[in-house]
Order: structure tokens, then C-alpha cells, then sequence
């Protein structure tokens, strides 16, 4: 049946999608007879807390949402927020004569798709429609060809799904209880915070060692043009034929691997550059081999969110942000996607432009297939491309910004792969001579000239390494032959450092999780926002850093969780997860080895232990790991040793440094900053830290109150305030507060005396009072200084005003009209360039919630580990891209408020007396509702920060 308005006069059909935006699109592909509504996501799903849970379930069921006990039977309902569109779609339906669900194809899409069947309970027949792409052809061949639910896709994300419930339910409340409040376990999240503190420890483990070399410039004698250069630069390889060692020959101790290479030190090297002053050099040896390089596969999820990372500086939720868009809006095929392959009218497409826009040359005799390279690959999608069997080019697309270029990205790499490969020459120079001192030198150089771009003249990958250099990138050589004379215009002295290892970027850390065979390509941009949300890991430019937090995390999960945190314990999940999509096991009997272990419930305390980091079968038993929690001792697991007796520990509040122990002579402690790096924590910064003034400063007694006061450094900066005696209430309505004010920008802990606070806390001052007698105060705000009249409050330049201005003054201010524009903008705090989208100047300024980055058009407030010091170019694009893909933000209309009738003076009395009856017999009861209302909306609350 094709969906034209002749057949769609026989009856009226439901096509239901999971956006609003696909379903906008969609329709405009079908007939006047099918109306295409959303689902808006997910409209069932496990409770979010005990709150959501039916009052029929009580106990574990109540807490998991998930009955353990029979089979692992999931509770499902219906979010609260989706209440609305469910009643919608349910009287669209009960007018409808057919049902198509045109979720997407993946196992969530099924999923979605089957919740729909199991809360709408239709009465009409039924289809599943599927597509990979939002084109009119697409739309009506998949209403022409429908399908049956595919139930076993079903079972294996419902079994994803409880499975992820169980381990974020069971494992969270541990960190609970053992590190803080409100952080999260998850199966795959866990993990990928594990790989990043890793590399962090390795960072702090290296040791850099120190290695020099020689360049040199050799000249041939003749003029050069630009096919045949006048000179080569060349670097020192070997003395008397031993190998100059290099970065790679060091190890992670700064010491060399092998002694069988040359390690020269600075004066070895200067002596040597000497002793080659004067000699003659000649080529030993000119090698030369054929060059070829093959296009890249077309884009799948993870490669699609590596390149946008190091072309675009998108992050992996951003890129999926901007691909959603240009899926829904029919420009690409679905970006959610395993495969590389492209079907016949993909390949037909691409090689068509080819011939259009780079001529016959450049198309390879026979169509070029990629073989999937992803174990396990989700579903028949193709790869990532321009939707079509016509390609519009990036200029016919009509898109602007983020959109255009991620769609250019896309179809640059999809015409690319379709064209030949790229050839040319590599070429390696070896010069030798010999030393005043009779040491034999010789240097290298290699070339590169490329022949035929190829595919190059498309599209050339991006790198991680900003080092590395690119595949199109040629170095051009002279051309020499052997036993040529050159001579040495120039020999320096270079000296180098072995490098860390570098941080995870997001496209560094996604490419690593994919190698390691660690969850769902599709869920790696949600897991990266996950840990990134949860303080575990913050930016700095693009690298990923992890917390001091994230190590105490880590800490435990690796000490008393072992195994569901390794990396092939995982991986054997993911595979394991897989074979239930494929039919090859059955889910039930899976989750009960996951979670009661071998023997449904009979393992003991020993092996439970095993279970979390023994060698036995890969699935332990998780309840027992995390029902005996007596044996993980807090303070150790959040504790880090960093030297000369000096520990760094993660509390309740943040890390800090502590030598000594608490109440115990000697005893040191000092708050670290929380967007210092771990590898940056040394002895000598831990000295500086526990050196600067802490603790509380006594300036001395209020002659007035008689209380003393002190001078405290908080988390918020310094501040002083008053010691109210023993026995004052501090909670209640009798409840004294102490007084307490900020020091000035200009005072210091350390200088501070006891007049300084007593005038500090006597804020706000009165200044005086204007003709009309309303009052005038001097007050301290979180934007500054300012004074205040009424409700008309105006800006102070400095705070040392709040206790000089005078009435005059104050009401000189007040003469002036108030400014309601915009105050003078500040100056830029940096510069970081033009924004590659928007082609306008980027800069860094300080706003009224802090510093932002613009480029005129679009805002972005810095995150938590962005500073003005230390933001890049790159990280200030990427907070734009980011910005720009959420869109603009949504405005809440207010509700404009009712006016009450006017009712006679009687009537009103007599209706007081009712309602203040009514008030008192009533206060009671409401109480306890709000009470219980409040427990069970704060329980809930809780609970649901065990989700992943």
C-alpha cells in the first residue's frame, strides 16, 4: 500500500515517531489520511525513585523496580511528563483505523516502539515501520513495506536496561555511604572514569628524561626551485653506527629501555656540533618507495564524533546534537549507526559526484566496499551519509552554521571514500662525515611527494596528535644520488624532554572505549556528558581530567568491585548482552549468575569476594558484593599518599591536603582547589598549600556583645564572624544567627584586625534619609557595593564607599537618572581568534555570572575547570558549538494573574470568619502532608542519582 490520497481515502492511519521535528518532517512526505504524531522519546519507562513505584510493590521491588525474585521482572511506568502526550495519542489512535510505529530502528527504537503497543493496547492493525533516512522515497517505501516487532531486539534492551538498573541501584548507594552523597556507579560510565584516572596515574608516575641530538642543513650547491630545493634538513640518526636514542627509548622511570642505543647529554652533543664544524658531507644512500594511501571508511557514530572533535571542536554531545537535526530533517541517514557499508544508491550517488565535481580521473574502475570493522555491530544501518539518491552538495543544502559544517564533514567523507587512492614517493636521505675527533655522524632526512591526490583532493582525516602531520602534507627533497657532496650551512644543538602520556580528549577516550570493545558506540556521547555532569572528570582546553573525586571512586570500585570495573570483564558483558540480541542465551538465567552468582543466591561472603575480583566464571554475584560493605574502610579508600607525610583526601566537601592527624600536635590541614589536575598535586604545591594562613584567626572580643571573633578562610573566601556562647539555639524559631560578612577584595586573612571585622559586620550602615524621610543604606552584594533606597538600589565603584560615603554623596547619586541600559562593557579578558563558524572574533569576557566566551552572536558561560588563564582557542569554540546546538533557550510564559470579583464588605467579612475556621481545624493536617510530601519527594530524589 503506497501512501497516496487515493488509498489513504479507505481509512485514516497513526504514524507515530519518537520527535516532533521527524514528525513534522514526515508528514509532509505522506497523504492528506495519515496523521504523524510523537512520542517525544521514551513514554514508559523504570521508576524514578520509590515515589513512582504502584503501592501493590513493597520492598526490593519497591526500591530496584525490578522484582529480583521472579524472573527480574521490570516495573514499568508511565513518566509523569508524558501523561499528557500518552492521553493524546491514545484519542488520535481511538479515531485511527491503522497504527504505524516509525521508531527508530535500533534496539531502543524497538524498545520505544513496543511500549507504545503495551500502553496504547490498539485495537487496529499494526505495522512497524522502518527507514534509515527522512526522504520522500524512503518514507513511502517504508510505509509500503512494513515489518513485525522484532521482540528478540526487545528482549535484548529491556535485558541492557534492568541490567544498568541494577548495577547504578546496588553499587551507587555504596559511594553513597562510603565517598558522598549524590555521586553514581554505572556499567559503562564506571569505566570510562577508571581509563581516564589511569592515565591521570600514569601522568603522575612518569618520570621526564632529558635527551639531545643535532639538525642539521645541508646545501647542494645549487640555486633550488620548488620541485628541486637548494637545500635539506636532516637529523642526527648514529655515531660510529650506534642509534641516537630518541623520546620512544625512555621509559615511563625516565630511564632508557636499551643500552644499546647513544644517549647524548648537552655537552656530548655541543662537543660533537664542534668537532662537525668543518667536515664535508656526502649522501650514503637515497631510498625511494612507491607511495599509496586509501580513502577512509564513510563515518559510523564513534568516527563521525572523532572528526567533528578535531576539525570542528564539537564534543560528542554536541555532534550527536547536530546530527539529530540533520537526520530529522531528512539531510543525513541515521546517525546512530555500527556500519561503514553504503547501499548501491549511496555508492551510485557518491561516485556520480565524483565524475561531477573532479572529472573521470578520480573514479576507481569498480565501486569501493568497506567491510564492518565493529565486533557486534548493531543492526543492518549503513554508515553515516547525505540522505538521497541524489547527494546535495554543503551550498545546495540551504544549511547555516554548526549544521552546514558537520553536514559538509559528512559528505566530504562519503564522496571521498567512492574516489581512488592517492600515490606518490617517499624517499629517505642518509648524509654522512666525519668529526675533528674521528667520530663517524650520520643524519637522516625523508621526503614525501604525492603524485596523484586521489581522494585527497576531498577529503584529507584529522589527527589526535596536533604534532602529527597530516596524509596530504608533502615534504619535498633535492634531488641527489648517492655520493653527492653537501655541505653544512648550518649544525644546531637540540635538546628535548620525554612527554607524559596525554590525556584522554572526548574523541581519544571514545576511540579507546571502541577498541576496548566497552558498551554501545551509539550511548558514548551520553556516557561522556554522565561523568562530565558528575564532577568525576572536568576540561581543561580539550583533555579530560579527572577529579580528585573520581579517584576515590575509582579506589573503591577497584578494591572491593574489581571486577565491574575491569576492562574485559566488560567487554565479556558486552558480548554476552549481544548473544541475547542474537538468541543465543536467554536473559533470565543470565541476570540471575549477574546478580545472585553461581547457584542463585547460595554464594557465600568468600566467594562473593571472589565474585568482585577473583579469576572464576565472569559473572560474580552482585548482591553479596554490595551487602557487606564492613570490610571498605572510608577514610582509606579516600585517602592518597603525595610525600613528606602529607596525605590528600577527598571529604564531604572537597579535597584536602592533612598531615598529621586531626586534633593531634602539629596537626596541618588546607582545602586544594577543585580545578587543580591530580598531576599537578606535588610535595612542594601540598607545602605551599598547608603554609597559607588557616584555621580560625582570633582578632579578639566585640567590647559590645562580649563574643569573641575570628577570621575563617572558606570555601567561598575568607570572612569573619562572631562565636556565639554555648547553649544559644541555633535552630527553631528561637534560632541566633552569628554575624557574619566577607572581607573586602583588599584585606587578607593574615592582616586583618579586630576593628576591620567589628565594622565589616556592622553592614548595611545607614547613610541618612532623604526630604521625604525614607531611609538610605550603604550594603555589600554579591555584584558589589551599592546603596539602597526603597526598592531603588544603585551601584558603588568601590567598597571602602559603603563606610565613607556621606548623605550628600548618597543623595547626588540618587539626583542622577537611572541608568536602565547596559553598563559601559568591560574590556575583553583574552582573545582567542575568529570562530570557524561564525567567522567572527571569539573572545573571553567577565560577566555577571562569571566569564563567558562570545563571538557576538552566541554566549557560553565557562565550565567547572575553565579558566580565562588556560582556556584554548579550540575548548572556547567548542562551548559555542555547544551553545549554538542547544538553540535558543526556552522563555516560560507567566501566567497572567486572575482578579478576583469584588464582593460586599458583609459577605467578605462573614467569608473571613468561614475560611479562618476552616484554617484552624485544617493547619494540622496540612502539615503532615507537606512533611510526608517532602520525605517522599526527597527520597526520591536520592534514588534517582543512582541511575546512570
Amino acid at each position: 500500500m503506497s501512501p497516496t490520497s487515493e488509498t489513504a481515502n479507505g481509512g485514516r492511519r497513526l504514524v507515530i515517531v519518537e520527535s516532533p521535528a521527524k514528525a513534522k518532517t514526515i508528514k509532509g512526505y505522506l497523504g492528506p489520511g495519515y496523521v504523524v504524531e510523537a512520542s517525544v522519546g521514551h513514554i514508559r519507562d523504570l521508576p524514578n525513585g520509590a515515589a513512582e513505584v504502584p503501592e501493590k510493590y513493597t520492598g526490593e521491588v519497591r526500591r530496584l523496580g525490578v522484582d529480583v525474585e521472579h524472573d527480574f521482572q521490570p516495573v514499568y511506568v508511565v513518566n509523569s511528563d508524558k501523561k499528557a502526550q500518552v492521553r493524546k495519542l491514545k484519542e488520535q489512535l481511538a479515531e485511527s483505523d491503522e497504527l504505524f510505529l516509525a521508531t527508530d530502528e535500533d534496539r531502543e527504537g524497538e524498545a520505544i516502539a513496543w511500549h507504545l503497543l503495551e500502553v496504547l493496547k490498539p485495537k487496529v492493525p499494526v505495522h512497524r515501520m522502518v527507514f534509515h533516512e527522512i526522504t520522500k522515497d524512503a518514507i513511502q517505501a517504508a510505509v509500503a513495506n512494513p515489518r513485525e516487532l522484532n521482540k528478540r531486539m526487545v528482549d535484548a534492551q529491556e535485558t541492557r536496561r534492568i541490567l544498568d538498573r541494577l548495577y547504578g541501584y546496588e553499587v551507587s548507594p555504596v559511594l553513597w555511604k562510603k565517598v558522598m552523597p549524590r555521586l553514581s556507579a554505572g556499567r559503562v560510565q564506571s569505566v570510562a572514569t577508571r581509563l581516564v584516572v589511569e592515565r591521570e596515574r600514569e601522568r603522575i608516575a612518569f618520570r621526564s628524561a632529558e635527551y639531545w641530538d643535532l639538525t642539521g642543513v645541508f646545501g647542494t650547491g645549487r640555486a633550488g626551485d620548488p620541485s628541486d630545493p637548494a637545500s635539506l634538513t636532516a637529523r642526527l640518526a648514529s655515531v660510529d653506527g650506534r642509534r641516537i636514542a630518541q623520546g620512544r627509548d625512555f621509559g615511563s622511570d625516565g630511564r632508557l629501555k636499551s643500552d644499546q642505543v647513544l644517549h647524548l647529554d648537552e655537552a656530548n652533543a655541543r662537543a660533537l656540533a664542534a668537532a662537525l664544524a668543518e667536515t664535508s658531507f656526502s649522501v650514503r644512500s637515497v631510498e625511494s618507495k612507491p607511495y599509496r594511501r586509501s580513502p577512509y571508511a564513510p563515518f559510523r557514530t564513534t568516527t563521525l564524533q572523532q572528526e567533528a572533535s578535531r576539525k570542528l571542536g564539537f564534543g560528542a554531545k554536541a555532534t550527536m546534537q547536530v546530527a539529530q537535526k540533520l537526520y530529522e530533517n531528512g539531510f543525513i541517514t541515521y546517525m546512530r549507526t555500527d556500519s561503514t557499508v553504503l547501499s548501491d544508491t549511496a555508492v551510485a550517488a557518491a561516485r556520480a559526484q565524483v565524475t561531477q565535481l573532479y572529472g573521470a580521473d578520480y573514479l576507481p574502475s569498480a565501486p569501493r566496499v568497506y567491510a564492518g570493522k565493529v565486533k557486534n555491530a548493531q543492526e543492518a544501518h549503513e554508515a553515516i551519509r547525505p540522505s538521497g539518491d541524489r547527494f546535495r552538495t554543503p551550498a545546495q543544502t540551504g544549511l547555516t552554521g554548526d549544521q552546514f559544517r558537520l553536514y559538509e564533514l559528512i559528505w566530504k567523507r562519503t564522496v571521498a571514500s567512492q574516489m581512488k587512492d592517492a600515490v606518490g614517493n617517499s624517499v629517505t636521505v642518509r648524509i654522512g662525515g666525519r668529526a675533528a675527533d674521528g667520530r663517524d655522524a650520520e643524519f637522516t632526512a625523508s621526503g614525501k611527494t604525492i603524485t596523484f591526490h586521489g581522494f585527497m583532493k576531498a577529503y584529507v582525516e584529522g589527527a589526535d596528535d596536533p604534532n602529527a602531520e597530516l596524509d596530504d602534507r608533502e615534504r619535498r627533497l633535492p634531488q641527489v644520488a648517492e655520493g653527492d657532496p653537501l655541505s653544512a650551512e648550518q649544525i644546531t644543538v637540540d635538546g628535548h624532554a620525554t612527554k607524559p602520556p596525554a590525556r584522554y580528549t572526548e574523541a581519544s577516550l571514545v576511540k579507546e572505549l571502541e577498541e576496548r570493545e566497552i558498551g554501545r558506540p551509539s550511548t558514548y556521547a551520553s556516557i561522556l556528558g554522565t561523568i562530565l555532569e558528575r564532577g568525576y572528570v572536568f576540561k581543561k582546553g580539550t583533555a579530560l581530567v579527572p577529579s580528585f573525586l573520581s579517584f576515590a571512586v575509582v579506589n573503591l570500585l577497584e578494591k572491593h568491585f574489581g571486577r565491574l570495573v575491569d576492562y574485559d570483564f566488560t567487554a565479556k558483558m558486552e558480548d554476552d548482552l549481544d548473544r541475547i540480541a542474537r538468541g543465543e542465551a536467554q536473559a533470565v538465567p543470565w541476570l540471575k549468575r549477574f546478580y545472585f552468582g553461581e547457584g542463585a543466591g547460595t554464594v557465600a561472603g568468600a566467594a562473593a569476594a571472589d565474585a568482585g575480583n577473583g579469576d572464576g566464571d565472569h559473572l560474580g554475584g552482585l548482591k553479596e558484593l554490595v551487602t557487606d560493605l564492613g570490610a571498605i574502610d572510608a577514610r582509606e579508600i579516600s585517602s592518597f599518599p603525595v610525600g613528606d607525610g602529607i596525605m590528600l583526601r577527598v571529604g564531604r566537601y572537597g579535597p584536602y591536603v592533612e598531615r598529621g592527624e586531626k586534633d593531634s600536635e602539629g596537626h596541618q590541614r588546607a582545602d586544594v582547589p577543585d580545578d587543580l589536575a591530580p598531576d599537578e598535586l606535588t610535595t612542594a604545591y601540598a607545602e605551599e598549600l598547608l603554609a597559607k594562613p588557616s584555621g580560625d584567626f582570633e582578632l579578639g572580643a566585640d567590647p559590645v556583645t562580649g563574643h569573641q571573633i575570628v577570621a575563617k578562610d572558606g570555601r567561598y573566601g575568607p570572612y569573619v564572624t562572631e562565636i556565639l556562647p554555648e547553649g544559644t539555639p541555633k535552630t527553631g524559631k528561637n534560632a541566633v544567627k552569628p554575624r557574619t560578612a566577607s572581607l573586602f577584595k583588599t584585606m587578607s586573612l593574615d592582616t586583618v584586625t579586630l576593628d576591620d571585622a567589628l565594622r565589616l559586620m556592622s553592614l548595611p550602615r545607614v547613610v541618612g534619609a532623604d526630604a521625604e524621610g525614607v531611609e538610605i543604606t550603604a550594603q555589600n552584594g554579591r555584584y558589589g557595593p551599592y546603596l539602597k533606597k526603597g526598592t531603588d538600589s544603585r551601584s558603588l565603584t568601590e567598597e571602602s564607599q559603603l563606610f565613607t560615603i556621606t548623605l550628600d554623596e548618597a543623595l547626588a547619586i540618587y539626583a542622577q537618572p537611572k541608568q536602565r541600559g547596559r553598563a559601559a562593557a568591560k574590556p575583553p579578558l583574552k582573545e582567542l581568534g575568529n570562530d570557524p563558524v561564525s567567522e567572527k572574533p571569539v573572545v573571553v569576557k567577565d560577566g555577571r555570572f562569571g566569564p563567558y566566551v562570545t563571538d557576538g552572536e552566541t554566549n557560553a558561560t565557562l565550565r567547572t575547570g575553565d579558566s580565562v588563564e588556560t582556556i584554548t582557542p579550540e575548548r572556547g569554540f567548542e562551548l559555542l558549538a555547544e551553545k549554538r546546538a542547544k538553540g535558543p533557550a526556552k522563555k516560560t510564559a507567566k501566567k497572567a494573574a486572575k482578579k478576583a470579583p469584588a464582593k460586599k464588605t458583609a459577605t467578605a467579612a462573614a467569608g473571613a470568619k468561614k475560611t479562618a475556621a476552616k484554617k484552624a481545624t485544617t493547619k494540622s493536617a496540612a502539615a503532615k502532608k507537606t512533611t510526608a510530601a517532602k520525605k517522599t519527594a526527597a527520597a526520591a530524589k536520592k534514588t534517582s542519582a543512582a541511575e546512570e
